[in-house]
C-alpha cells in the first residue's frame, strides 16, 4: 500500500492548485488521474479569470480572492520553474461587456452597480470610449462596462505549471489511475482502492471536475455535480485586433441559468498565439461529446454581431468540453462530514480556471485549522441549498 497524507483525485487545474498548496504546506501529496493531467475540463476552456460575470455573493468573493493569487502565481511560477518552462500567457487584459439593445444596457448597468457596491472595479463607458478600447467593435453599442480586473491564462500550461511546482515540493502525480472505491476504517475514509493498487491517506480530496459525482459515489456519498457541455471556436491566426476579453451582456444570464437547454452568448478574445477564441455555449446533455453545426453557427453569428470583421476570418477548429455544474451555482469546497476524511474541491462549472487558486487556499486553511481568507461556509457540501440534492 502506498501512503500519503493527502490523495487528490483529479489532475486538472483545481486538483493541481490544491496539490501545490498542500505540498507547500508540508503535506505528503499524491495526485491521481484516470487520464492525462489537464486532460479534461482544464484543456477545453478559454482560460478565463473573471470578476465581470459574477454578482455580489460567495462566488464573487472567491473570484476576487483568486484573482489576487493569480497575480502572485503569474510571478511565482515562472521564477520557480525557470525560462525553459512554457509561458503561462497570463494577461491582465481587462474585460469589456457590451449591450447592443436599450433593455440589455439597462440590465447591464444595474448589474454593474451591484458589483461596485461590494468593491468591484466596474466602469461604465460610453460608445465612444468602448470604440477607443476596441476599434473594431460594432458601432451599435447601447451600453458597456469595462472591468480592469479580468484576466486570462493558458489553462493547460497553467495546470502543468502548478503540478510541476507541486512535484518540486514533494508531490507525486500518477496518471492512468482510476479510483474504484474507498478504504474505510471505523467510519473514516483512510484511502482509496485504484487500478494501481491501494493508496492510504488521512485526507482524500475529490477534484475530478464533471466526473466528481462518479468518484464521490464510488467512495460512498452523493454529490450533485453534473456535466454541462460547452463549445469554443478557434479562428486562424491574425494580427491582434481584439485587445480585451469582450462579451455580450447575455453571457451573465447564461452563466447564472440552470436551464438544461442550449444557451449561447458571445465571448470573444485574442490569444498570445494570434488566434481568436469564440464562445460560449452551455447545455446539459450528459457526456455527449458531439460538436453540432447548429451550436457552431450560433456562436459564429453572435460573435459577428460584436465584431463584424470576423465574417471574413476563417474558423480553424472547434473544440468542446464538460464543465462541472452544481444546481445552486456554487462550487463545493471543504470536508464532507458524512464521511470523515473525504474532501471536495469541485463544481466550479466554467469558472474553474479563475477560481482554482482561491479554492486551494480554502482547502489548505481548512485542512490545517487556519482561518480562511474568506468564510468557507457558503461552499460547504452541507449548505441548505444543496440539502435535497445531497440527501437524494
Amino acid at each position: 500500500m502506498q501512503s500519503s497524507d493527502v490523495v487528490v483525485v483529479g489532475a486538472g487545474i483545481v486538483g493541481a492548485a490544491v496539490a501545490r498548496r498542500l505540498a507547500l504546506g508540508g503535506f505528503r501529496v499524491t495526485v491521481l488521474d484516470r487520464g492525462a493531467s489537464a486532460g479534461g475540463t482544464s484543456s477545453s476552456g478559454e482560460g478565463n479569470i473573471l470578476v465581470s460575470d459574477k454578482g455580489p455573493g460567495a462566488e464573487l468573493d472567491l473570484a476576487v480572492m483568486s484573482g489576487r493569487h493569480w497575480t502572485a502565481l503569474a510571478e511565482e511560477l515562472p521564477a520557480e520553474l525557470g525560462s525553459g518552462f512554457p509561458d503561462l500567457e497570463f494577461e491582465a487584459k481587462g474585460g469589456l461587456v457590451v449591450a447592443t439593445t436599450a433593455a440589455g444596457a439597462k440590465a447591464l448597468l444595474a448589474f454593474a452597480a451591484t458589483q461596485r457596491s461590494v468593491g468591484v472595479d466596474a466602469r461604465p463607458v460610453t460608445a465612444v470610449e468602448a470604440a477607443e478600447l476596441e476599434p473594431d467593435l460594432t458601432p451599435h453599442v447601447a451600453g458597456a462596462v469595462f472591468y480592469p480586473g479580468d484576466a486570462q491564462v493558458q489553462p493547460t500550461v497553467a495546470t502543468e505549471a502548478l503540478l510541476a511546482s507541486a512535484r518540486r515540493h514533494g508531490a507525486r502525480v500518477r496518471q492512468g489511475v482510476t479510483v474504484l472505491g474507498g478504504i474505510v476504517s471505523q467510519g473514516r475514509l483512510v484511502g482509496v482502492e485504484t487500478t494501481a493498487g491501494r493508496f492510504s491517506a488521512e485526507h482524500t480530496v475529490v477534484a475530478a471536475g464533471p466526473w466528481s459525482a462518479e468518484v464521490a459515489g464510488r467512495l460512498g456519498v452523493r454529490l450533485p455535480v453534473l456535466p454541462r457541455r460547452g463549445t469554443v471556436l478557434v479562428t486562424a491566426r491574425m494580427p491582434r485586433r481584439i485587445r480585451h476579453k469582450v462579451y455580450d451582456a447575455d453571457y451573465v444570464g447564461a452563466v447564472e441559468s440552470g436551464d438544461a437547454a442550449l444557451q449561447t452568448s458571445s465571448v470573444v478574445e485574442s490569444t498570445a498565439a494570434g488566434t481568436v477564441l469564440i464562445g460560449s455555449s452551455r447545455e446539459r446533455r450528459g457526456f455527449d461529446e458531439r460538436i453540432e453545426a447548429a451550436v457552431v453557427g450560433e456562436l459564429a453569428g453572435k460573435a459577428m454581431v460584436l465584431f463584424p470583421f470576423l465574417a471574413d476570418v476563417p474558423v480553424m477548429r472547434a473544440y468542446g468540453g464538460f464543465r462541472p455544474f452544481v444546481p445552486d451555482h456554487l462550487p463545493v469546497i471543504g470536508p464532507d462530514p458524512r464521511l470523515p476524511g473525504l474532501w471536495h474541491a469541485t463544481g466550479h462549472e466554467g469558472a474553474g480556471i479563475g477560481l482554482a487558486p482561491g479554492t486551494a487556499e480554502l482547502i489548505g486553511a481548512l485542512m490545517t485549522g487556519a482561518e480562511p481568507e474568506i468564510p468557507a461556509g457558503p461552499y460547504a457540501v452541507t449548505r441548505s441549498s444543496l440539502k435535497e440534492e445531497t440527501n437524494g
